[in-house]
């Protein structure tokens, strides 16, 4: 059986025999939006528990408008999102010299101008202020949370007339889903306060589809309503990219509904755990480095036997992604150790290497990748230089194999017995 696995900007398709497949783990098919642009005007005139954008705006008059966008490691489709928002907030009186965008980066590294440029288009880069968030600078103390800890986000956001968050709900390893409140933290706050709250991954309910007493959750959504975020759009696309759904207005209430409707289309049952798992994180940007293909690894390791293999493809190209991930691989001799450095002292960049760790600790991971030998090893992945390779190593462990395969594992959530 021939299977297009996504890997970077193209395809690698694979070769596997039928009578080994369980079952292809994927999206409910869901046809994407005939008029994506008009949906999105629909919505923006109509949102979920809010008056429309452009009431609100007129109403309050703002002079200073913040729309907080994700950065280039989430492939949110502001070439469509982008223009149908901007013209409504103009046509309401508001001036391009007061609008700003500003990108979430959390702790990622900034947006270059030619990223901005693929992610936004070419008008909005020459015509609207883009700034890049930095966690550890311009930043405003706006209250206390209820765990004790300061509420610091960007200043730009802060001292703003109205807020705007967008993204794209998905599947998120620990907050349970991406998109509405994580725009605020972890997108635009300060790096003590998105590694207070991402040291919390450890705790019960933190883990992928997961919003019911979860406590990242619940502050991350405390944060964003102190923002005082005055709407939200956030759209959900499919594994070709096509928005299928669009849920504007209350930061919470339609990121909720998104919620009800990303988990009908992205969890998918399976009566038990594989010998193996062959899965792609998605292709670009969900493999532009292993910081963000962890997520893929984490959804296959869920459908994998203790002992199992996952063959993973995933291009990596910008490498380990984040230099504290780096630094707590190179520590380490074996997962216990990141096991050892988590409990002893939690630092952000590290968490990730604690996500592989959790996920990976009793499975072999072979890897397709343009990463070198050298990072794969420090990262206890096996290199492979195809396929093939990978099926003859499996045969020499296994026989009578099973396996599940997941074209786009970062975006689908194995539900074992549902």
């Amino acid at each position: 059986m021939r299977i297009d696995m996504p890997y970077n900007n193209n395809t690698i398709e694979i070769d596997i025999n039928k009578k080994n497949i369980i079952d292809i783990v994927k999206q409910d098919k869901v046809t994407g939006l005939k008029n994506p642009v008009n949906e999105i005007i629909t919505s923006l005139k109509s949102p979920i528990a809010a008056n429309s954008l452009k009431k609100m705006v007129l109403t309050e008059s703002p002079k200073n408008v913040v729309i907080v966008v994700n950065d280039i490691t989430r492939p949110t489709p502001y070439k469509i999102i982008l223009p149908p928002l901007l013209e409504v907030l103009e046509n309401s009186g508001i001036k391009q010299k007061e609008i700003t965008l500003l990108i979430a980066t959390g702790i990622h590294r900034p947006n270059t101008r030619e990223e901005n440029i693929k992610s936004f288009g070419r008008n909005v880069v020459n015509n609207y202020r883009i700034v890049n968030h930095d966690p550890d600078n311009n930043l405003k103390e706006i209250g206390v949370l209820s765990d004790g800890k300061s509420l610091k986000i960007n200043k730009l956001a802060a001292e703003s007339d109205f807020l705007i968050t967008t993204g794209q709900i998905n599947l998120h390893y620990f907050a349970g889903y991406s998109g509405g409140r994580k725009s605020i933290l972890p997108g635009i706050a300060s790096r003590s306060l998105i590694t207070s709250n991402h040291a919390r991954m450890n705790e019960p309910g933190c883990h992928s589809g997961s919003v019911t007493k979860n406590p990242i959750h619940s502050i991350m959504l405390e944060a964003a309503l102190m923002a005082n975020v005055r709407f939200s759009l956030n759209v959900i696309t499919n594994d070709n990219k096509e928005i299928l759904s669009v849920f504007s207005g209350d930061i919470k209430k339609a990121w909720e509904e998104g919620v009800g409707f990303c988990k009908k289309i992205s969890t998918h049952v399976i009566d038990r755990k594989a010998d193996v798992v062959i899965a792609s994180s998605g292709g670009f940007p969900k493999d532009i480095n292993l910081y963000q293909a962890q997520k893929a690894l984490e959804h296959a390791s869920i459908a994998t036997k203790a002992g199992g293999f996952i063959v993973l493809f995933a291009a990596c190209l910008e490498g380990y992604g984040e230099p504290k991930f780096k630094e707590w691989m190179d520590h380490s001799q074996n997962w216990q150790d990141i096991f050892d450095m988590f409990d002893q002292k939690f630092e952000l960049g590290g968490h990730k290497a604690f996500a592989l760790a959790r996920a990976l600790h009793d499975k072999t991971v072979l890897i397709i990748t343009e990463l070198t030998k050298e990072i794969t090893c420090n990262c206890y992945f096996q290199k492979v230089d195809g396929f093939n390779e990978a099926l003859e190593i499996i045969n020499k462990k296994l026989t009578d194999w099973n396996c599940y395969v997941m074209p786009q594992a970062s975006s689908v959530l194995p539900v074992i017995g549902g």
